[in-house]
């Protein structure tokens, strides 16, 4: 989840849902539209592809109403049957997408090669959710294939264990998907194998983050070395100080007590629209504050289960003593992850 959000930027809000789209969508609309221009169709095409392929298997979120619903859908026995519904639903709406083709326009060859161009893109709606059917049945994490595979998996050796063997085993298969895609050679087959390859790997990054045995708490990945602004700084003073380090969002204390949070872009704004104020004036006092000992997981769901938030002060009694921030969270936890494969590694074996 953190890794997603890191790499997507934020293209607006519909019905008060902010909408974000990957980075590596940005590549496959390169990707398509040059594909596109070299097979001799226009660029309208080409986008047209690209929202076809937008449908390819890069990997899912998904998000539940409540922390028992998630729970609940962890289980061996509920993962199975979420896994099993997607690659049905695909393969039922490719077949019968094909006979609706068949039988209104017969002309059209379904088996023509290639299956997936810009000149044809029917034919290619309906392959690319065959494809789509196949591939998410790979036993590739966080495929729904690796969803099964890591159900009957934790059915003997437990859920930490069976994710990591379907986030390892994943990221196996993208290799392989790739290197497939440059023998034959088929660059999709090398885009779904890198897909693959790294939506296992986010998936084997954000493995800690469920464990029972060792779970992470905000003194893990909070950040300790940070700077302040004062209610009382102006917004010029405030700017000038936010040059000088690479953080976003900042705390407002006045004297030794918080009161509030500001973000670099806020003061931008508000120099922009009215000119130099007061850090007072345009800070948010809106905001989930937490403690060291408390749990990443649950805390991260109790701010979600609200507005979000740009910054979550860590608290010691009334001191303010880390933050954690959207943007130094998933560089903490990445890190975090290195460090306990490492000291594992170094664990003598029995």
């Amino acid at each position: 989840m953190i890794s997603m959000r890191a790499w997507s930027f934020s293209i607006g809000r519909l019905f008060g849902v902010e909408i974000r789209i990957h980075t590596f969508f940005l590549l496959l609309l390169g990707l398509a539209i040059s594909y596109s221009s070299v097979s001799g169709s226009t660029g309208t095409r080409g986008f047209a592809l690209w929202l076809i392929l937008m449908l390819l298997p890069t990997g899912g979120l998904q998000q539940y109403a409540t922390p028992e619903a998630t729970e609940h859908a962890a289980t061996p026995e509920i993962g199975k049957r979420l896994g099993i519904v997607g690659p049905i639903a695909n393969l039922f709406f490719g077949l019968f997408l094909g006979a609706v083709i068949l039988t209104v326009s017969p002309e059209i060859n379904l088996l023509e090669r290639p299956w997936l161009t810009p000149s044809h893109l029917i034919r290619g709606l309906v392959w690319i959710n065959l494809l789509l059917a196949a591939v998410n049945l790979l036993p590739a994490a966080p495929l729904d294939g690796g969803r099964i595979f890591r159900g009957e998996f934790a059915r003997n050796h437990g859920l930490l264990k069976g994710t990591r063997a379907a986030a390892g085993l994943g990221q196996i298969i993208g290799v392989l998907l790739a290197i497939a895609g440059c023998i034959l050679p088929n660059m999709w087959l090398i885009m779904i194998g890198a897909f693959v390859f790294i939506g296992a790997h986010m998936d084997d990054s954000n493995i800690m983050l469920s464990s029972e045995h060792d779970p992470v708490v905000m003194r893990d990945v909070m950040l300790t070395d940070y700077s302040t602004l004062s209610a009382s700084d102006t917004l010029e003073e405030a700017l000038l100080r936010s040059v000088h380090t690479l953080q976003d969002v900042f705390p407002v204390v006045r004297g030794s007590n918080l009161v509030g949070a500001v973000s670099r872009q806020g003061i931008v704004e508000a120099l922009q629209a009215e000119g130099n104020g007061y850090v007072q004036g345009v800070m948010t006092k809106s905001f989930q504050v937490a403690q060291p000992d408390d749990s990443l997981v649950k805390t991260l769901r109790r701010i979600m289960a609200g507005k979000g938030a740009q910054l979550v002060p860590i608290m010691d009694g009334n001191r303010i003593v880390g933050i954690i921030t959207p943007q130094n969270l998933a560089h903490s936890i990445g890190l975090l992850s290195a460090r306990r494969r490492l000291l594992q590694q170094e664990e003598p074996q029995d």
